[in-house]
C-alpha cells in the first residue's frame, strides 16, 4: 500500500481573521439588513446627514463626523428618513428604538377597530324553527359587535314580497341588539339588509330622592294695636 507524501509547505494559521473590536456591539456595512429594518451605523451610505437626538447639537454633518458622535455617546446612529435630502439621522439606543416603534405598532393596532361581517341566509320554505334558530344566531353576532348581512334569495321575482316581509320581521326582532343601516334591496333575485350593533348605552343614574322639607309654619300675623 503506498503511503501519500506529507505536506510540508506552510500552515493556514487558526483564527486568521480580523479581531473583533472592542466597543458596542454594532451591524456593519457588509451585514444585510431586512427590507423594513432602516440602516444604521456602518450601513449608512450617505456623504452627510442632518442629525437629531437628545444630548446633540442638531445640524448637518458629514457622516464620518455624524458616526462618531454617535460613538462617543455609545449609541447608534439610525436612518429614520433616508428619502429626506440630506437623510435624517437620530443618534440614540437601536434597541430603545425598535422597542418603541413596537409599541407604537401595538396602540396603534388596538386602537383600530376591525368590522367583522357575519351572514345569515333565508330562503322561501324557511320555516318557524329556522327562523328561530337563525333569529338566535343574529342574537350572538351583534353582542359580540359584529355586523349582520341578511340576505332571501328566491328563485322567482315571486318571493319578492315574501323576502321583504320576512327581513323586516327579522329586523324587527332584532331591534334590541340592532339597528337596520338600510331598507331591503333587491339585486338580481338576491334582497338583503345589513344590521350594525347598537352601542351599549349607560344605565341611567337613578334619581336622588330629595327629603321633602317640612313646610315652616307662618308667622302669625300681629294684631292690630287699640
Amino acid at each position: 500500500m503506498e503511503k501519500k507524501p506529507f505536506w510540508s509547505g506552510p500552515r493556514k494559521p487558526m483564527n486568521s481573521g480580523p479581531r473583533p473590536q472592542a466597543g458596542r456591539n454594532k451591524i456593519r456595512g457588509n451585514q444585510k439588513k431586512d427590507k423594513d429594518e432602516l440602516a444604521i451605523n456602518d450601513q449608512i451610505r450617505a456623504r452627510e446627514v442632518r442629525l437629531v437626538g437628545d444630548n446633540v447639537e442638531e445640524g448637518i454633518y458629514p457622516i464620518a463626523k455624524a458616526l462618531k458622535i454617535a460613538d462617543d455617546l455609545e449609541l447608534d446612529l439610525i436612518e429614520i428618513a433616508p428619502m429626506a435630502q440630506p437623510p435624517v439621522c437620530r443618534v440614540m439606543d437601536y434597541q430603545k428604538y425598535q422597542y418603541q416603534q413596537r409599541k407604537r405598532l401595538k396602540e396603534q393596532k388596538a386602537k383600530s377597530t376591525k368590522v367583522v361581517v357575519k351572514e345569515i341566509r333565508f330562503g322561501p320554505q324557511t320555516d318557524a324553527h329556522d327562523y328561530d334558530f337563525k333569529l338566535k344566531h343574529a342574537i350572538g353576532f351583534l353582542k359580540e359587535g359584529a355586523k349582520v348581512n341578511v340576505f332571501f334569495k328566491g328563485r322567482s321575482i315571486l318571493f319578492k314580497e315574501q323576502g321583504e316581509v320576512l327581513l323586516l320581521r327579522f329586523a324587527n326582532d332584532l331591534e334590541e341588539y340592532g339597528k337596520l343601516d338600510q331598507m331591503p334591496v333587491l339585486e338580481g333575485k338576491r334582497m338583503t339588509i345589513m344590521l350594525s350593533p347598537k352601542k351599549v348605552k349607560d344605565a341611567p343614574k337613578k334619581d336622588k330622592v330629595k327629603a321633602e322639607k317640612p313646610a315652616e309654619p307662618k308667622s302669625e300675623e300681629e294684631a292690630p294695636k287699640e
